[in-house]
């Protein structure tokens, strides 16, 4: 007999993904021209030409079967210490090869973090608006999932809904900054606020209460925003990172978890992640994609179409009349639906207009739709006579 679990979720197909299936099938009968699609968040830039040389590199000159052979379970060796490295020298932290776990992009990492720290029955206290993936992530643990509301006008964390959230169940806080879907970077005052309000809570419950940080849009931020270093400071923190969008290669599925070196049983957590790996059937990412990062860490892809994207769309949104947060980083904007109902707001756009957006009910924020602009500039150009004539519509 069939998992009933999984196959009821067969029948819950993602929100983005509807809007990312109708522009396939609109493009497909009517022309490409006849839609402009902002609903995934794939990267459109390449990725940097040091990224593909290396992988040449090794394929050309490394013995195939050293370079292709299975990765230790706990990930390459030479790997982990150039990730620990680069780390401590960007962000004054002191990671050992001990700390780094490689894995498959961030969602590897926040699953390992995830099982590392909470147990069935417990509490993860994340922030809306989040990407729907947590969802699962956390459940999926048998630990529950706790959503702070949204602070609508700042996107920073309402930190009077969180104390009201907190219980002793509360084994891990999960924050995703820069954040998708807001475009919002969490500040230094609310970085540190939030590490005085958890440090404070492991004293009154009497257990830890780990920090995990997700990070896969960690360099695309944007000139003048604060953007601290989130796990220096806190001390119980789990940093998960992929290399997905900094190096444009999300289909490489490349990233690492980073146990803060002061964390409880910091140097459990890592071999622990090995056993975990075995219920989840992860088994490292390829060695070739491990040891290809090693000379690109301090590389990124021409980033910097994001930012002339975001102040574009930016300017033009509020001009025309959208209440927008004005984002950090990432390549997202999470503007206002001029109507309580984003939903009909977005499926109006994608069929009359064939302007596709994505309405924020999946991300617990309803009333807005994000945006997603790792699009050619050209691109955003078209789109906002179009975004006009759907807020005249509506308004």
């Amino acid at each position: 007999m069939i998992n009933e679990f999984y196959r009821e979720m067969t029948g819950r197909e993602s929100v983005i993904r509807q809007f990312f299936d109708y522009s396939r099938k609109r493009a497909a009968e009517l022309g490409p021209d006849s839609v402009l699609n902002f609903s995934i968040g794939n990267p459109s830039v390449p990725a940097p030409d040091s990224a593909t040389e290396a992988m040449q590199t090794l394929l050309r000159e490394m013995d195939p079967i050293a370079l292709h052979g299975y990765s230790p379970t706990l990930g390459q060796p030479s790997t982990k210490a150039a990730i620990a490295e680069s780390l401590n020298k960007r962000f004054g932290m002191n990671y050992g090869p001990e700390h780094i776990f490689p894995t498959s992009g961030a969602a590897g990492a926040l699953s390992h973090a995830l099982r590392a720290v909470t147990k069935p029955g417990d509490t993860v206290i994340t922030f809306a608006p989040y990407f729907p993936e947590y969802i699962p992530y956390v459940t999926g643990t048998g630990a529950k999932l706790s959503v702070v509301p949204a602070d609508i006008d700042s996107f920073q964390i309402n930190f009077e809904k969180l104390e009201e959230l907190f219980a002793p169940e509360v084994s891990a806080v999960l924050i995703n900054s820069p954040n998708n879907p807001s475009g919002i970077v969490y500040t230094t005052a609310t970085i540190q606020k939030l590490a005085e309000l958890l440090t404070r809570k492991q004293e009154e419950y009497g257990h830890e209460i780990f920090l995990i940080t997700d990070e896969p849009y960690r360099e695309i931020v944007f000139k003048g925003t604060d953007s601290p270093f989130v796990s220096s400071y806190y001390d119980n923190s789990i940093c998960c990172y992929s290399f997905s969008k900094s190096l444009s290669l999300p289909g490489e599925r490349i990233g690492y978890l980073a146990v803060n070196p002061k964390a409880k049983d910091a140097e459990l957590i890592v071999p622990m992640c090995g056993q975990i790996s075995r219920f989840t059937g992860h088994n490292c990412p390829s060695s070739l994609m491990q040891l290809a990062i090693e000379p690109v860490l301090y590389t990124t892809s021409d980033l910097s179409v994001y930012e002339t994207n975001a102040a574009l769309l930016y300017e033009a949104l509020t001009e025309i009349g959208y209440t927008v947060v004005k984002p950090g980083g990432t390549f997202y904007m999470f503007p206002r639906s001029p109507i309580a109902d984003a939903n009909e707001f977005c499926w109006t756009a994608a069929k009359e207009l064939g302007l596709i957006i994505v309405p924020g009910d999946s991300f617990e924020c309803p009333g807005h739709f994000r945006i997603s602009y790792c699009v050619p500039t050209e691109q955003i150009e078209k789109a906002i006579p179009l975004f006009e004539k759907l807020y005249r519509r509506f308004s």
